[in-house]
Parts: structure tokens; sequence; C-alpha cells
């Protein structure tokens, strides 16, 4: 995977294509957050109203990271998270708002939010989730893609949404180095198109899949549990990491990159980030990145993805 992923980093830097076109700065929204009994839905309906997402009467989509049963690992964006989301969008006006995922093992999905916590956190969770593994999908093209697919079968509720939000963990991984929110979209793609663990997408190349995604998945939105990570052999065997933050933003590319700098990840060296255009600058707002910096353990295949210190 080192090999590919260098592969892909020397690629993305010879194609001008890759990178954004100039424009105004994306913004991202930084808090410090020390744990989830705090009032979060206040805060949120604060960064909703800071980025200006106009949803009342909009159909909304949150999209959460549930992967494993373990609910005393730090796998799992945490419920109370997706709790306050829900609450927040409902009280800033969305007609609706519901809960979706395809976890990337077959396990019953259910049994894995149970395990989670998400029904005895999220009231009435089981008739607001979505189980994407099995909904139905229509197939979408991929424009100039970076992965040899040129379409992607995705879920109609996904599609036809007015606002999806990304709710990852703040991770690491042992195959491209983080998993945030732009990775979390791979719990887009049905189990029952392209199986458990979906290998057809990493046969296509993970890298250049997560930035297909980008292409074509409607308006987003990112809200990073950072408030508990995971470090180390991440996504699913490291450990507690507590770096005590939020981080969201409408680019998704910028969240991410403004992520991997508070884990003390060098986001040009992320290669879905490089193929995406996602490590240029960002408007920051609230926390500046370097201010909340926690450096991340890696694995020793990923030592050379750490960021420089600024003397």
């Amino acid at each position: 995977m080192r090999i590919g992923r260098r592969v892909v980093l020397a690629g993305a830097a010879g194609l001008g294509g890759c990178r954004k076109a100039a424009g105004p700065k994306a913004k991202v929204t930084v808090r410090k957050v020390a744990s989830y009994s705090l009032e979060l839905t206040e805060m949120l309906r604060g960064v909703i109203r800071e980025h200006g997402l106009a949803v009342r009467g909009k159909r909304v989509v949150l999209k959460p990271n549930l992967v494993e049963f373990d609910p005393a690992l730090p796998v799992n964006t945490n419920p109370a998270m997706v709790m306050a989301a829900l609450e927040a969008f409902r009280a800033e006006g969305a007609s609706e708002v519901r809960i979706a995922e395809g976890p990337g093992h077959r396990r019953p999905t259910l049994d894995l939010s149970e395990a989670a916590g998400y029904f005895e956190t999220v009231r009435g969770f089981e008739g607001l989730f979505t189980d994407l593994n099995w909904a139905d999908a229509a197939r979408v093209d991929v424009p100039s893609p970076f992965s040899g697919l040129k379409e992607l079968y995705l879920p109609k509720m996904v599609l036809g949404c007015d606002l999806l939000v990304s709710m990852p963990k703040m991770k690491t991984h042992h195959w491209v180095g983080a998993t945030l929110s732009m990775k979390n979209f791979f719990g887009l793609a049905p189990g029952a198109v392209y199986g458990w663990p979906k290998n057809p997408l990493h046969w296509a190349g993970i890298n250049e899949v997560i930035a297909d995604l980008q292409k074509v998945v409607p308006a987003t939105f990112a809200i990073v549990d950072g408030i508990e990570g995971m470090e180390g052999n991440g996504p699913i065997q490291g450990t507690l990491k507590k770096a005590g933050v939020i981080v969201a933003g409408r680019d998704m590319p910028a969240v991410d990159a403004t992520c991997c700098r508070i884990m003390g990840i060098d986001p040009e060296q992320i290669a879905y980030l490089a193929l995406a255009g996602g490590t240029g600058e960002v408007e920051q707002l609230g926390e500046r990145p370097e201010t909340v910096r926690t450096d991340f353990a890696l694995i020793p295949e990923f030592a050379d993805l750490r960021l420089a210190r600024k003397s």
C-alpha cells in the first residue's frame, strides 16, 4: 500500500487538474469539546449557522461510521454526537432527518448499532435508521474517474436528500493513513452490490475511489467526532486518543486536511487528499489546528506521514 500511495501522490503532483481552481478559501470550524456529556446540540446549531446551512424544510441524512461490535473501543462515531446532530438539524427546521450507514463487514447492522449504544442514546433510532447495504440503489456515472470505475451504485435515499452529513470518528487507518469524512463515504456503497467488505472498491484503488465518491454525492457537510479518536493501528485495532475537538465544514477535503493537522499528520502525504485537491489553505474558524494539535501514534509503515512542527 505504501508503494501505491507514493505512486498516487506522484501522479497527483503532476496533474494540474487535481487541485482546485483559485477562489475563496474553504471554511472549517474547530471547536474544543472535552466530553460527550457537554451540551452538544446548541454547539452544533451554532456550527450550522456559522456555515450558512439553509436546512429549513430540507431532508437531511446523517452518515455516522459504524464498523465493529466492540463498544469498549473508540471505533464508531459516538451516538451522543449523532443524537446532538439530529436534534440540531431538527431545531434548525429540517423537515426530515434520517440516519444511514452501510457497514463494510458482514454483520447484522442493527446488532452492531445496539452494541455501539445507538438504541440506548438515539431516541427512536430504529425508525430513523436505514441500512444502506440493502437500500434501493441507482447507477451514477463518475466524470473523469481517478479509479477504473466509470460508474458507481449509490442508495437513492442518499442521492435524493438535500444535505448529506458525514459524521466519522477521527482515526488513523492502516491502509490510507487517516480515515475521516471522505473515507466515511465508503459506507454509502451498498453491500448488496459490492459485497463485504466491498472488495471491488478496494481493488479499484482505495484512495482513487475515495476521491471519486466526492464527485458524485449530493450536497455535503462534515462533522468529525474528534472528542475521542483512535490512534495506531486504526481503523479497528488501534487505541483511544482523546483529541477533544469537533471539526466541521462544507468542504470535506478541507475538513479532512484540518483533521490531519490536528492529528500531527501531513495532509500533503495523504493520497486521496492530494487527488481531491484538499491540501491547500483553509479559513479556520474557532481554534487553529496548531493550538489543538495532539499527535496520533502511527504504525511504522506510516512514520513518514508525521507533520513537521514549525520552529
